[in-house]
């Protein structure tokens, strides 16, 4: 996955991107610590070269959420080992990368990619597997194309001389527990497969308790994003709204097919 030195000599890219690990809190240690090694010698080669590096890091990081918004300027401290391993990697990069972009970010959702999130949800959906989703954990739900769309905003600024760079936080507008945000999907489902004359049993979403003292709250504070670029956080609801209406649209010209 990591960039070399004779890549980058030979590409002379304009930064190197390096995507997110989707659900870090949720995999195996042994893929986070391998994502970290394998940033650590994209951040090597891009010493190397003089090019800047733009690296996207779950909300997962902070562990604990917080009971306000989370600033951009609070670097996580999980407990968790593996977790604990790519705050090391975030550390060297501030430290010897002057030309970097650490991208906090949402839980993404998408049509396609390994952490896209919601193809498997509409394929439980339609299974009828019940789905058990936790209720007292407060997210902020991001669309992919809303971060890249963001990614290349910043970057073009950065090329005509913004000089800014830093950490920065990216999440989508309402803050939503993962039961609600499941429980819309399911009910926005239903109301497309109907108008389109499709009668589907949609699979029951239950709401799960983690949390028992208080509801859990990782929401990011975007206001440094807004005021360096003047990108604007996307609102999930419409992102999903449109991404529903492109999925039914392929599911009705496959079913032609």
């Amino acid at each position: 996955m990591h960039c070399s030195v004779e890549l980058l000599s030979e590409l002379a890219p304009d930064a190197v991107i390096v995507p997110p690990l989707g659900a870090p809190a949720d995999i195996e240690p042994a893929i986070v610590n391998a994502h970290a090694e394998a940033v650590e010698a994209t951040l090597d080669a891009c010493l190397a070269c003089d090019v800047p590096l733009v690296w996207c890091v779950s909300d997962q990081m902070y562990e604990s959420g917080g009971a306000t918004a989370i600033e951009e300027t609070m670097v996580p401290a999980p407990r968790d080992e593996a977790l604990r391993r790519l705050v090391i990697t975030g550390n060297r990069i501030r430290a010897h990368l002057p030309r970097h972009l650490i991208v906090r970010i949402g839980p993404l959702f998408a049509l396609e990619g390994s952490d896209a999130w919601l193809p498997d949800l509409l394929a439980k959906l339609l299974s009828g597997e019940s789905i058990r989703s936790a209720e007292d954990v407060i997210i902020c739900p991001t669309a992919a194309e809303a971060l890249a769309m963001a990614l290349l905003g910043m970057l073009q600024q950065q090329s005509c001389g913004a000089d800014s760079w830093g950490a920065y936080h990216l999440a989508g507008t309402e803050p939503v527990s993962a039961f609600t945000f499941t429980s819309v999907v399911r009910t926005q489902l239903d109301t497309r497969l109907s108008g389109m004359g499709e009668s589907v049993e949609l699979a029951d979403v239950i709401a799960l308790r983690l949390h028992p003292d208080y509801p859990m709250r990782r929401v990011l504070n975007c206001r440094r994003m807004l005021e360096t670029f003047g990108v604007h956080q996307k609102p999930w609801r419409l992102e999903l709204d449109r991404l529903l209406d492109q999925w039914c649209r392929e599911r009705s010209e496959e079913s032609e097919r």
